[in-house]
């Protein structure tokens, strides 16, 4: 079964929206990103470290922290040199994030995301419904993947140089959250 999206808002809002979804932020939203992708570019050089994880995870979710500090630092570890491998497949890399206790689909795309921001991109209720859409398995985020990079690389959204992780993906994601946020009050 392939998945299918439909872009909801208009491609000429897209860029619009991502500068919107960064101007109604809070500090806090602002500090968490950016403390995010620094610790992605961190484990990107090799830093597996528990506090470098930890970091991505409460961007998304305070509450799983309380569960992913259960994991073994060996454990994490693992799961972050599979995930940052060259040679792991998309499948394989979010296998391995879901191994470990805290990790659900959505929070192991956005490690994903903040690791390697031009190659992945979140996978979160509200993008997905920006898209018309709302179904979690690897499978579907690898399809969902798919379909951002055409976006992104159709070069409706251009990077965000001044904001954390300035990748068209990264602009595109921002887009497609304030889309959905803005339509649903």
């Amino acid at each position: 079964m392939v998945a299918y999206f439909q872009l909801q808002p208009a491609e000429a809002e897209l860029q619009d929206l991502a500068e919107q979804y960064w101007q109604t932020a809070g500090e806090k939203e602002h500090e968490l990103e950016k403390a995010a992708f620094e610790a992605g570019e961190a484990i990107r050089n090799g830093d597996y470290s528990l506090a470098n994880l930890e970091a991505i995870v409460r961007w998304k979710s305070e509450r799983a922290v309380q569960v992913l500090i259960g994991n073994s630092n060996e454990k994490i570890r693992r799961a972050l040199a599979v995930a940052t491998s060259p040679e792991s497949s998309t499948e394989a890399a979010v296998k391995a994030l879901l191994d470990l206790h805290g990790i659900d689909i959505a929070l192991a795309s956005a490690v994903l995301a903040a690791i390697f921001p031009e190659r992945y991109t979140a996978l979160d209720y509200r993008t997905l419904e920006a898209l018309g859409h709302a179904r979690h398995d690897v499978r579907f985020y690898e399809e969902y993947l798919a379909f951002c990079k055409r976006l992104a690389e159709s070069n409706i959204v251009t990077p965000q140089s001044e904001l954390p992780a300035p990748t068209p993906l990264r602009t595109l994601d921002r887009a497609l959250w304030e889309w959905s946020r803005s339509h649903t009050g």
